[in-house]
Parts: structure tokens; C-alpha cells; sequence
């Protein structure tokens, strides 16, 4: 059953997607495996408000667990802090277990489960606001698999159970708290088993205990903040390898099949493992769980899953490792704060793949072809967002979109460099995901636009409005003349969708001469129509757009015009002001009357009328947003505050 509807999962995801070359050929089992937990309908919420009152800081779970048998029973203390006074207190737990018992100062005391998936527990008194506290909730049963949170099966003709709760799954086998509001400040596995078995697991291994009756007691524990999704574990007869990682070093921690210890291939591909570490933490700073470990505990699907200090993995390609591994960074201790900024996982992490193809992996022009292919697969359909909307929440395959939450979340990153340059970018992502108010917790798409106008000065609204909240790409016509030692440029564009009006960007643009000599430009387009001058002291044999496939777009041209001259430059001086305005714009460079029109960033048409130069356009009508002013062929985006 589980093969199958794997199967069905990698058929949803386009080919050319990992099929480019061998370094994706893992990209339909990655894909599945972080949407397979949406298969059923989907709780439209981020956040349960019934768990919104208290704090969760730690949990111990103590369970007995068989592979060979489809079933959990045991405990989970919990010690909470109320942020209000409470007499009432739930957590999310599916109804298909059984909770046999809740203690709470060594005293039974009342609850109720419910079809909600969640666990209603009374207190015999209120509880005071901003006081440590705890309870013991006792429980037992077969896990639902509405999420296949929790599964078992075999490998190699022994018994394997694991679990992946990605993103609403851990309900279903432990009780918790699933809100993408709170991380868990520490949590204990402790693990019973019979004794063949490993446990492998979040954190750091305490102790392996030999029980009577041929069990074992198995105690991992890991004392960074966690989110509820991201706790798991995985069991059967594993080979334990551990290494050191890092400099300076600290635990590299694998446990694998038996077969797979005796595969070079994967043996050598797990080594490599140390590589890309090392590449990762020059460019996005020290890895955040150095305490603990870093590792793979391998399980029955394919592809991968980022459990924080120690993936999930079916799959071994390097590809695969390097997007697992940066999830650590962006994911795991900066965790999307809401299911709809899915993109600030699986885009960071996707571009993860990029760094580790470029750095690594891939000649120049392999990964020229490489950047090609994800370009292609993204422009291959005209719309899409890759925010989600509330409105998309229960489709599993938009959310974990391989097109638009994967490759364009990772090419709107590579675009953030492309703008930046290389050394601001990357010192920005290294001060996002240290900031006190975001490391190990969560952000939201505004918290990373915040960061990166903190880091680097500069505002992303429109960028953002534009590739992320906006849909489509841009086509750019590219007219140039070279007259002297000055070039003239035209940027003209026309957009796929009709929900951006104009992507503002800056132009990549590569001149060649005729004895190979080269100059580079980065031209700010922020009007359609625009004119540029550079200054070129060599013959100019061609012109290359877009030469490192810096920015998206499709079917652009570049041609040469004899016929561009300075006096048909009028644009160049244009600008509205002020922006943004409250009652009134101005207008510079417009120095004859002409018909004007201001729409909505929908496309609506709100104000259509005649300029007469230096006189005020008036806007007080209009109601606080962002507008699209056109004039002469010529748009510019302004805020009415």
C-alpha cells in the first residue's frame, strides 16, 4: 500500500524536474516524502487556538516499541508554563489511542479525547500564570495513519518502524503540541525495545540499558528547541557508524542498514557528507546543532526528510544529502511560521542543492545546464504563486509544489544574490537565522524581509509582492546600439500573469568584443521601456541577456538597433514622487500633457485622466495600497499611504 501510493506521489512530479541529470535523480522520492503526511484532508490551521494559553518546554516520552508490530504504548510527561491562569489544558492527540490515564501531582484527574485529535484535561484547580508545571498522560493503541506519521515493514527480512510527521502527523502518535507557535525547549526519548534492535533518534544518545526479558532501554535526548513535526525516531537491526563532522568537529552519527554498510556507493556518499558540511558552514554560517550531532538514520521511503539532528533518508544522492543538511539551517532552526511560508524551507533548501552543485558537484557548464533546467521547469507554466494561500492549504500537491515552493523558492533565493552580490548575501543569511528573536524558532516571510532590511538596507516589498506573493515571469526584448564608447540600452517586458503588472530587477547583461574582451552590467530596471547608458571602449561583437541565468524569465531577445538614439531617451529621467505619497504625486521627465491611468496591483482600473505638466495628480480618492502609474508607455509602482 505504502509502495504504491509512493509510486503515485513520484508520478505527480515532472519529469524534467530530476530528471536533468544524475545529481536529481532523487527529486520525485524527495518531493513525496515531504508531502506524503498531507495524503488525507488537511487541518486548515497553523495554529490550534486551544493550545495558545501555556508554553511547552519540555516532554519525555517513554514508550515500548516492536517493529514487527504496528503499535505504541507508554507515557508522555509534559511540563508546561501556563501564559494565563488555566483550568483547562489540551493537546493533540488523535482519538484512534487510547489514553488509559492522566497523572498530574501523583493524582488521577479528568479528561476527555476528542474527534478533534485533541485531548481535554481538567484541572482539579485553576492554574496560576507563569508557573512551571507537568503531567503524565498514559496511552496505548495502533497510530492512525491518516498522515502515515508512524509505519512499520521490513528491510532486508527484519522488521523497521519509523516515523515522519511532517506537518500534522505527530498527533498521531504522541500526545504534543503542533502549532507552529511553539518549539518544544527539550525532549527525552526513552525507548524500549527488544534487544536486536537500534533506536535511532533526535539528539544525543544518553544510554543503551540492558532490561530483563531480552529488552532494552534505549535514551536519546536532545536539549534544542524542537518543533513537534521535525521529533522522530526509527528502529530495527542498524549498523551504528559514528564519525566526527565539522571544524571543530563534532559527532557525524549514521545509522544504516546492514546491506547499505556493505554498499560503497552510499558508503562514499555519506562520507561526502563531510564535504558539503564544510561548504555549508563557510556560507551560511556554523551548523546550529553542534552539541548534539549531525546524521542520517535511514527508513523505508524514498527520498528524504530533515529530523532535526538526524534525517530521515531512503534515498542517498548527494543532491538529496546536501537539501536534507541545509534544512538544519532553514527549516529545523528557523522553521517556517505557517505552512503557507513553506517556501523559506524547501526554497532555502533547494538552493542549498544549488551551492552544493556549484561548489561541489558540477563544472561550470554542467551547472550553467543544471540552472537551465530548473529555469525551464518553473517558466513552464504561466502562473502560480509560490506563497501559499489560505485557500491552497489543503492541497497537498500545491503546498509541496516541486515547480513552485521547491524550484522557484530556491531561484527567488538565488535571485536575493544575484541583487545583493555574493558577500552582503551571504553575510544576510547568516545574520537571519541568528537573530535572537529567530533562531531556533520560527519566522514568517515578513520576518525574513525584515532580517534582510536590517542586514543590507535594502526593502524587499517589491520583490517580494512581485516573485513571491505574484505570479509568472517576465519576457524581456533587449535593444542595444553601440555609438563611440557608449552603448545604449532599451529593456522592454511583457509578463505572463496578469497579477504583476512589472518585475522590477536588475538586468544581466554581458558584453563581448570582437578581440574577446568582455564588460559586465547590471542594469536597474525599474520601468518598462527603459534606457541605459554604459561606457564600452572596445568593438562589440555580442551582447548575452541574463548569461548566468541570474534572474528568471523566458523567450527574451537581444538585437541590435541602429536605430536608438539619445533624443528618443525621455525615460531615463522619469520618476514619481513622492513615493510613497498620501494626497498627491508629482511627476519628472513628462513635459507635455498626456493621458495617464493608475490601476490596482490586481489590475484594476482606479483613476484614468490627463497629466498637465507640474501640476499635482491627486490620490486622496484612492485607499491606502500599492498601485501601478502609467504614462507614455512608461509604469512605475507607488504606495498611497
Amino acid at each position: 500500500m505504502r509502495i504504491l501510493y509512493f509510486f503515485i506521489l513520484g508520478l505527480l512530479v515532472p519529469q524534467q524536474f530530476y530528471a536533468q541529470n544524475e545529481h536529481n535523480i532523487d527529486r520525485k522520492g524527495l518531493v513525496a516524502m515531504e508531502k506524503k503526511s498531507f495524503a488525507k484532508k488537511m487541518i486548515a490551521y497553523n495554529v490550534n487556538p486551544n493550545t495558545s494559553n501555556y508554553d511547552l518546554q519540555y516532554q519525555r516520552m517513554d514508550v515500548a516499541l516492536n517493529p514487527s508490530i504496528y503499535a505504541i504504548s507508554g507515557s508522555v510527561t509534559s511540563h508546561f508554563k501556563p501564559n494565563q491562569n488555566m483550568s483547562t489544558i489540551y493537546f493533540d492527540l488523535s482519538d484512534e489511542l487510547s489514553v488509559s490515564q492522566v497523572k498530574y501531582h501523583g493524582t488521577d484527574i479528568t479528561f476527555q479525547q476528542l474527534p478533534t485529535k485533541e485531548l481535554k484535561i481538567d484541572f482539579p484547580a485553576s492554574l496560576p500564570a507563569n508557573t512551571l508545571d507537568s503531567l503524565t498522560i498514559n496511552y496505548s493503541g495502533a497510530p492512525s495513519q491518516d498522515y502515515d506519521a508512524f509505519f512499520n515493514g521490513t528491510q532486508g527480512g527484519t522488521a523497521i518502524l519509523s516515523t515522519l510527521s511532517e506537518p500534522y502527523g505527530a498527533q498521531d502518535w504522541f500526545p504534543t503540541k503542533q502549532s507552529l507557535n511553539d518549539k518544544i525547549e527539550r525532549f527525552d526519548f526513552k525507548i524500549t525495545t527488544p534487544s536486536q534492535y537500534n533506536v535511532a533518534a533526535n539528539g544525543k544518545l544518553m544510554s543503551e540499558t540492558s532490561l530483563p526479558n531480552g529488552q532494552k532501554l534505549t535514551f536519546w535526548r536532545t536539549a534544542y528547541p524542537t518543533s513537534a513535526y521535525l521529533i522522530a525516531l526509527s528502529i530495527t537491526n542498524y549498523v551504528k557508524l559514528n564519525s566526527t563532522i565539522g571544524n571543530p568537529p563534532f559527532p557525524f552519527v549514521n545509522y544504516v542498514y546492514p546491506s547499505t554498510n556493505s554498499n560503497t556507493t552510499i558508503m562514499a556518499n555519506i562520507e561526502w557528507t563531510k564535504q558539503i558540511m564544510t561548504t555549508f558552514e563557510t556560507y551560511f554560517g556554523p551548523y546550529p546543532f553542534r552539541n548534539e550531532k549531525y546524521g542520517h538514520m535511514q527508513f523505508q521511503w524514498g527520498g528524504g526528510m530533515e529530523h532535526q539532528t538526524m534525517s530521515s533518508m531512503g534515498s542517498w544522492s548527494k543532491d538529496i544529502i546536501a537539501h536534507e543538511l541545509t534544512h538544519q539551517w532553514f527549516g529545523d532552526k528557523v522553521t517556517c511560521a505557517t505552512w503557507n511560508d513553506i517556501w523559506l524551507n524547501e526554497g532555502f533548501a533547494t538552493f542549498g542543492e544549488h551551492l552544493a552543485n556549484e561548489k561541489l558537484l558540477m563544472t561550470n557548464t554542467q551547472f550553467m545546464s543544471y540552472l537551465l533546467g530548473q529555469k525551464n521547469l518553473i517558466t513552464g507554466s504561466t502562473g502560480g504563486s509560490t506563497y501559499v494561500s489560505d485557500a491552497e492549504l489543503s492541497d497537498t500537491d500545491r503546498i509541496f509544489s516541486s515547480r513552485l515552493s521547491y524550484a522557484k523558492g530556491g531561484y527567488i533565493v538565488r535571485m536575493l544574490k544575484w541583487i545583493l552580490g555574493d558577500t552582503a548575501f551571504y553575510q544576510a543569511l547568516k545574520d537571519y537565522h541568528a537573530r535572537p528573536n529567530l533562531a531556533y524558532g520560527y519566522a514568517s516571510t515578513n520576518d525574513f524581509k525584515a532580517s534582510f532590511l536590517q542586514s543590507t538596507g535594502k526593502d524587499f516589498t517589491e520583490f517580494f509582492n512581485d516573485w513571491l506573493y505574484g505570479q509568472g515571469y517576465p519576457t524581456y526584448t533587449i535593444k542595444w546600439k553601440k555609438s563611440g564608447n557608449q552603448m545604449i540600452f532599451k529593456a522592454s517586458q511583457t509578463q505572463s500573469n496578469a497579477s504583476v503588472s512589472f518585475f522590477e530587477m536588475p538586468l544581466p547583461i554581458k558584453v563581448t568584443g570582437t578581440a574577446g574582451e568582455t564588460a559586465y552590467f547590471a542594469l536597474n530596471n525599474t520601468s518598462n521601456n527603459q534606457y541605459f547608458y554604459e561606457t564600452v571602449s572596445f568593438p562589440v561583437a555580442s551582447v548575452e541577456f541574463n548569461y548566468e541565468y541570474q534572474i528568471l524569465e523566458k523567450n527574451s531577445t537581444v538585437s541590435q538597433d541602429t536605430t536608438l538614439s539619445t533624443a528618443s531617451v525621455e525615460v531615463e529621467n522619469f520618476a514619481l514622487y513622492p513615493n510613497p505619497a498620501k494626497n498627491e504625486l508629482y511627476i519628472k521627465g513628462i513635459h507635455k500633457a498626456a493621458d495617464y491611468s493608475i490601476h490596482s496591483i490586481d489590475g484594476r482600473l482606479m483613476k484614468k485622466d490627463t497629466y498637465q505638466p507640474n501640476k499635482a495628480i491627486p490620490i486622496s480618492e484612492l485607499i491606502p495600497g500599492t498601485y501601478i502609474f502609467s504614462i507614455n508607455e512608461k509604469s512605475i509602482k507607488f504606495i498611497k499611504h
